[in-house]
């Protein structure tokens, strides 16, 4: 069975090319067809030999996904639903800023997290996305779209930090001048809470930004939630981030879904300055997203403005961010859960 050449980062292709015989400029010549020039084919790779192209096509493919479904909304966001080429599929969104495209990726099919207001929840896990699936998601949106994606967020579909070395790997070939050569601090990883990866990362001493999903600065509100919450509380939790911004210097983002009747009132703004007081940090505050299913329901505009308030006034940084493609449902998830159907 043929492997998948995206999967394979600089030194991988290094080494197989050594082993073949072939000069390690060889590898990087291949490497920046793929990842830079991002090709579809070995036959594009005009400055490479017949022999060597031929000798490639015989032991890699190179996945390129199918698009199943596009959605585009009228302020511009694009949600892609992707054919991963086994059967099933995956969500990736890209939306535009000021400062240039931003794009969403999953970097898992289905999720073990069970977040009661995702849209991925109730859709069974089916298995990790691998380093190249990750980076195609990109490769894809830009042979698509026509443009340079300039930002990536690990927040689609899965876990990122429960696909560890997947996602670390596919890191190093977005970041290396020579593939698609973004930058450590244009990446942001968002996890629910995996204590034990939040260390991982932290000794990776990676230069992306982390974002945590609290939700809630009380245990049982965010168990409720949250069901990762019951493995590794608040508490536990708090304690990694502090230790991530002693070890590394780098300030997290906490991600805070504003729920209406739940966690948007003020004794929950009080808590969350408490449990973040001192801390390197920022807080994201989101409006919640309606999913099918869901108990959870977005707060009103006047209280996410006053929680914010509450937040800056008492020295905690927070912004509200931004609603893209809500005529189109971005959340991720929601595309790939009709498409089941």
């Amino acid at each position: 069975m043929k492997k998948n050449i995206k999967d394979y980062n600089l030194e991988d292709l290094k080494e197989y090319f050594k082993q073949i015989d072939e000069k390690p400029f060889r590898a990087e010549q291949v490497f920046k067809w793929i990842f830079s020039e991002n090709v579809t084919s070995f036959s594009e790779m005009t400055n490479i030999s017949l022999e060597l192209r031929e000798k490639l096509d015989n032991e890699f493919n190179i996945n390129n996904f199918n698009i199943i479904k596009k959605l585009e909304s009228k302020d511009g966001t694009k949600k892609y639903l992707f054919d991963v080429l086994d059967g099933n599929a995956i969500e990736t969104v890209l939306m535009e800023y000021k400062h240039g495209f931003s794009i969403c990726v999953s970097s898992q099919i289905g999720c073990k997290m069970g977040c009661k207001f995702c849209a991925s929840t109730g859709i069974p896990f089916v298995r990790n996305l691998s380093a190249g699936e990750i980076v195609e998601q990109i490769l894809a949106v830009q042979r698509d779209s026509k443009i340079k994606v300039s930002n990536i967020v690990f927040m689609g579909i899965g876990e990122p930090l429960d696909n560890f070395e997947n996602v670390m790997k596919s890191i190093e070939i977005i970041n290396n001048p020579k593939g698609l050569n973004i930058g450590a601090r244009h990446i942001s990883i968002s996890t629910s809470g995996l204590v034990p990866r939040i260390y991982d990362l932290a000794n990776r001493n990676s230069q992306s930004t982390l974002s945590i999903s609290l939700h809630s600065a009380d245990n049982i509100k965010r168990s409720e939630m949250m069901p990762v919450n019951n493995t590794y509380n608040i508490e536990e939790l708090i304690k990694a981030c502090k230790d991530y911004i002693k070890i590394t210097n780098r300030r997290i983002s906490f991600e805070y879904a504003l729920a209406k009747d739940n966690n948007d009132n003020l004794d929950d703004a009080k808590k969350l300055v408490k449990l973040l007081k001192g801390m390197l940090c920022h807080v994201n505050l989101i409006p919640i997203n309606k999913i099918e299913s869901g108990k959870y329901s977005k707060s009103t505009n006047e209280n996410i403005i006053k929680f914010r308030d509450y937040l800056n006034d008492n020295g905690i940084v927070a912004t509200i961010r931004r609603e893209l493609g809500s005529d189109i449902d971005a959340a991720c998830g929601q595309l790939r859960r009709q498409n089941l159907k």
